[in-house]
């Protein structure tokens, strides 16, 4: 989250680089049609065509990219999908060659039947908008399928830092809170008095302890944010040292539990720049693997806040420390210029990355609202609705403003 460790990062990749996967495929053979799904290219085995002018576009692709269920009955040529989210079930039967489509039972006339164009059903793009509550469009002009994703109930973690009391009254709409007041300071120690990390000072009736018991009254769990990077080695001194190692987490789960936190998130930033990466990940292990063994016993729980994989810090064992923690958060930030949206391919691979290791229930998308505005947030939220991640982390409150929570608001329910 600090911003030094931040510039570090984007300054290595620049410099350093990384070996990137296979690009997905965006678009058919053809090269002429191209479907966007939230503002990013979506994969397609067939390209969308016009039939009698009607948008047909391949249903399991766009589909499954949504979380609906698809199964296929050969003998029957029948394809049926299932939607299930909080306002209850949806089932639609399509049959290849017939205009009649049944919805939970009920008949729909389509404008054209589903057609099997090379092994791929198509169905019209307006009849999948209207049953799936997606917002669906066609342009001629750059022959662009478009479809914008329906609102999703997921996992949202809002951070908390200095300079975040403007936009206190958010808290209630997020399902945690993570407050960034301590940090691992230079010589390694656990402090709640840094320069940039540090527990805030009483307003008259308003005290960090009021704002902490307030979230929990309204639902909203609120975390200890524990931050550090390792720009003086203030980290590795702390995980080189199982003395002071010890007498950090010892630290860390007495003041959450003292003040009535619910949860500690864990953001130790900078890990594996140099040196010998198993070493420093076993390092990191270790550490989290005993903070987690004090924590739990407290009714702790416990998130890990980590750099992407396809950044620079290779510190970082994504799948075992998946099995040590309640949920992992990645950072998918801070790849090039901050002051403006992060390139959604980058973003796109950190998450396949990590999903190569930790299963998409434990993987949250870290979002950072300094580099997003109002045209861009909604396509981060999407691949992480696209991917079927457990939710999405908002860096930082007092930097959201209207604009950006307002299409948050469309995208997620908040």
């Amino acid at each position: 989250m600090k911003r030094l460790s931040k510039l570090l990062l984007c300054a290595a990749i620049t410099i350093g680089g990384y070996t990137a996967l296979p690009a997905q495929p965006t678009q058919a053979a053809a090269g002429s049609v191209s479907i966007m799904l939230d503002g990013y290219p979506l994969p397609f085995p067939v390209p969308p065509a016009v039939m009698n002018g009607t948008t047909m576009v391949p249903f399991r692709a766009i589909s499954e990219a949504l979380g609906i269920q698809v199964k296929w009955d050969q003998a029957a040529k029948k394809i049926t999908a299932t939607k299930s989210d909080t306002a209850g079930s949806k089932v639609v039967v399509l049959t290849l060659g017939s205009a009649k489509a049944a919805v939970n039972g009920a008949v729909v006339q389509l404008a054209v039947p589903p057609q099997n164009i090379r092994g791929t059903t198509m169905i019209p793009l307006s009849f999948f908008g209207q049953q799936f509550g997606a917002g669906v469009g066609w342009n001629q002009a750059t022959k662009t399928v478009s479809i914008t994703s329906p609102k999703k109930d997921m996992y949202t973690l809002g951070f908390y830092a200095q300079k975040s009391y403007s936009e206190v009254s958010l808290i209630p709409d997020f399902n945690a809170i993570a407050f960034g007041w301590s940090r691992i300071d230079r010589s390694g120690q656990f402090t709640t008095t840094s320069t940039d990390f540090w527990w805030p000072k009483a307003d008259g009736d308003v005290t960090p302890e009021s704002i902490v018991q307030n979230a929990a009254a309204g639902g909203t769990a609120p975390y200890l944010m524990v931050y550090s990077g390792d720009k003086e080695l203030e980290l590795t001194k702390n995980l080189e040292d199982p003395a002071l190692q010890q007498q950090t987490i010892s630290g860390i789960v007495s003041l959450a539990t003292e003040k009535g936190f619910q949860g500690i998130g864990l953001d130790l930033e900078g890990l594996g720049l140099t040196g010998d990466k198993k070493t420093v990940q076993g390092q990191f292990n270790t550490f989290v693997k005993n903070l987690a063994a004090a924590a739990r016993p407290a009714g702790l729980k416990l998130t890990v806040i980590l750099p992407p994989l396809n950044g620079s810090f290779k510190g970082y064992d994504y799948k075992t420390l998946a099995s040590l923690a309640d949920d992992l958060v990645i950072m998918a930030y801070a790849y090039e210029d901050e002051s403006k949206p992060e390139p959604l391919n980058m973003v796109d691979q950190g998450i396949r990355l990590a999903l190569e290791q930790v299963s998409k229930d434990k993987l949250i998308l870290g979002i950072s609202v300094y580099s997003e505005d109002e045209t861009s947030v909604n396509a981060k939220i999407g691949l992480a609705k696209r991917y079927g991640l457990k939710g999405i982390a908002i860096w930082r409150l007092g930097l959201i403003g209207q604009p950006v929570w307002n299409e948050m608001g469309k995208s997620v329910e908040l």
